[in-house]
C-alpha cells in the first residue's frame, strides 16, 4: 500500500491522485509519461476538461519532523515526513561565530567594524527557525502543483502553554471538555521524554504527578507536574520531593531544574506557528487551525499508530479516516550545499579553494542518475546519487556501496539535486 500517485494533463493541471496499479497501465499504454519522481507524478498525453474532486493539504509541523497528509474525502491517499536541518544550520553558524571570535585575538588584519548590518527586521526569525518556515512553504506549494488542494489544515500549536498555566485565559470548557487532559499529559510525556521522572522507567504506564503534592500546598501549574510510574507515585505519596529524594540528591536536582525548564522542541514550535500561518494565508487557500491537543484525541480515538504522516492526516475536524497508504515519503532536508568560497581548517585558516563550477559533462553531484555499463570491470546497472568530476569519471552511491570510475556517458537522469534526500 503505497502512496497514491499524482496526476497532470498534458497543460499540467492537477488531477485525482490514481493507484499505482493504474499509473502502471498508463505508462505502459503509453498514456502517460513520467513527469518526476519525488515525489511521483505522472503526465497525461491528452488534456482532461472534467473538473477533480476537492483534496485537503493537512500539516503536523514539528521541531525536527514535519509530517504531512494528502486526503481525498475521508481517504489518505499521500502521506511524507519533511526532516528539517535546523540543528546542522545551528552548529555551522556556532562553528562560524566560533572562527570569528579566535580571529579577533590574533594579529590579523585590521577591519573597521560594521555595526549598521545588526539591525533585524521585525518579525525576525533565527535561520534555524526561518528554515522550517521555508522548507515546510516549498513542499506545500509543491504540492499545490500536482494535486487539486482547496483547503489547508495545520497544527497551529502542539501545547497551549499559557493556557496549561492559567485554564481560565480560554474559558473552563475548553480544559473541561472533551479534550480535557490531552493538552497537559503530551506536553508531560514529550517534555520528560516518557520516562519516569524519579526512577527513569521507559515502556511502562504513566501517571501525572504532582512534584510538591496538593496536600501541601502544591499546586496545578505545569512547572509542578511530572510524569511518574505508579510504584514510584505510591511510594512517593504526599511526601515533599526533598523528602522523598533526601538518599539522591542527583536526581532532586535534575527533577528541580527539569520542572522550570520549557520544552525546547515546543518553544521552537511556538516560536514559527504564527509565521507558518501567516504565509500559508499568503497562498490564498482557506487554512483552518488546530491544536496538538485535538491531533492526539483523533488518532487515538481512530486507533491509528503514532506517525508524523498519520498525526497530520488527524489534524482538525475528523469523524473518520480510511488509510488508503502505509509507505509514507520520507524527505530529508540536505541543502544545496555551502557558498563558501575558501575553505578554512579547525582554526580558522585557509585550506582550500572551491572552484565556481559544479555542472560536469551536464551532471551535478547530489543528482539521482541510473548508469547502465554493458561493457569493462564496473559491468551493471546502478542507480543512486552521483559525485561529479571535471574528468568525467563519476562515483555512484548504491544501496550496497559505492562504486567509483563510472563514466558519464553511460549516465542518466532520474532526479536532479533539489536540496532533499527521499527514500521509503
Amino acid at each position: 500500500m503505497s502512496n497514491f500517485i499524482l496526476v497532470l494533463d498534458t497543460n499540467r493541471k492537477p488531477l485525482n491522485p490514481c493507484t499505482p496499479g493504474i499509473a502502471r497501465g498508463l505508462l505502459k499504454s503509453g498514456k502517460a509519461r513520467v513527469f518526476r519522481r519525488f515525489p511521483f507524478v505522472i503526465i497525461l498525453n491528452k488534456a482532461v476538461l472534467s473538473s477533480p474532486a476537492q483534496m485537503q493539504l493537512k500539516l503536523d509541523p514539528g521541531s525536527k519532523t514535519t509530517g504531512i497528509a494528502l486526503l481525498q474525502g475521508e481517504q489518505v491517499v499521500f502521506g511524507a515526513e519533511l526532516t528539517h536541518r535546523g540543528q546542522q544550520i545551528k552548529n555551522a553558524l556556532e562553528s562560524r561565530r566560533a572562527l570569528r571570535r579566535g580571529r579577533r585575538s590574533r594579529k590579523t588584519r585590521y577591519r573597521k567594524p560594521r555595526f549598521l548590518n545588526r539591525t533585524r527586521q521585525c518579525g525576525w526569525l533565527a535561520p534555524s527557525l526561518q528554515h522550517r518556515v521555508e522548507t515546510i512553504l516549498t513542499w506545500v506549494n509543491r504540492l499545490r502543483r500536482y494535486a487539486p488542494i482547496t483547503n489547508i489544515s495545520t497544527e497551529l500549536v502542539r501545547f497551549d502553554m499559557l493556557a496549561l498555566d492559567n485554564p481560565e485565559i480560554s474559558g473552563i470548557e475548553y480544559q473541561q471538555g472533551t479534550l480535557f487532559g490531552y493538552e497537559v499529559r503530551e506536553y508531560l510525556l514529550a517534555k520528560w521524554d516518557r520516562k519516569c521522572a524519579y526512577c527513569s522507567a521507559e515502556n511502562v504506564p504513566l501517571q501525572i504527578e504532582h512534584i510538591h503534592p496538593k496536600a501541601k500546598g502544591g499546586t496545578n501549574r505545569i512547572s509542578n507536574l511530572c510524569v511518574a510510574c505508579e510504584p514510584c507515585n505510591i511510594k512517593k505519596g504526599t511526601q515533599d520531593v526533598e523528602v522523598f529524594l533526601t538518599k539522591k540528591p542527583d536526581v532532586l536536582k535534575r527533577i528541580l531544574a527539569q520542572a522550570k525548564r520549557p520544552l525546547k522542541d515546543a518553544s521552537a514550535v511556538n516560536s514559527t506557528r504564527w509565521a507558518l500561518m501567516n504565509r500559508l494565508k499568503q497562498t490564498g487557500l482557506p487554512v483552518l487551525a488546530a491544536s496538538g491537543g485535538k491531533t492526539k484525541f483523533n488518532r487515538c480515538r481512530l486507533l491509528l499508530p503514532k506517525t508524523h504522516w498519520l498525526d497530520a492526516a488527524c489534524v482538525g475536524e475528523v469523524e473518520q479516516l480510511e488509510v488508503k497508504t502505509t509507505q509514507p515519503l520520507l524527505i530529508k532536508a540536505t541543502g544545496h550545499g555551502t557558498r563558501q568560497m575558501c575553505g578554512t581548517d579547525r582554526f580558522g585558516f585557509p585550506t582550500r579553494h572551491r572552484k565556481t563550477i559544479q555542472i560536469h559533462k551536464g551532471f551535478q553531484t547530489g543528482d539521482i542518475v541510473k548508469a547502465a555499463v554493458r561493457e569493462g570491470k564496473k559491468f551493471g546497472t546502478y542507480v543512486g546519487r552521483v559525485l561529479c568530476r571535471a574528468t568525467g569519471s563519476f562515483d555512484i552511491a548504491t544501496k550496497s556501496g559505492r562504486v567509483a570510475g563510472i563514466s558519464h556517458k553511460f549516465c542518466t537522469h532520474i532526479h536532479r539535486k533539489d536540496g532533499y534526500n527521499y527514500a521509503y
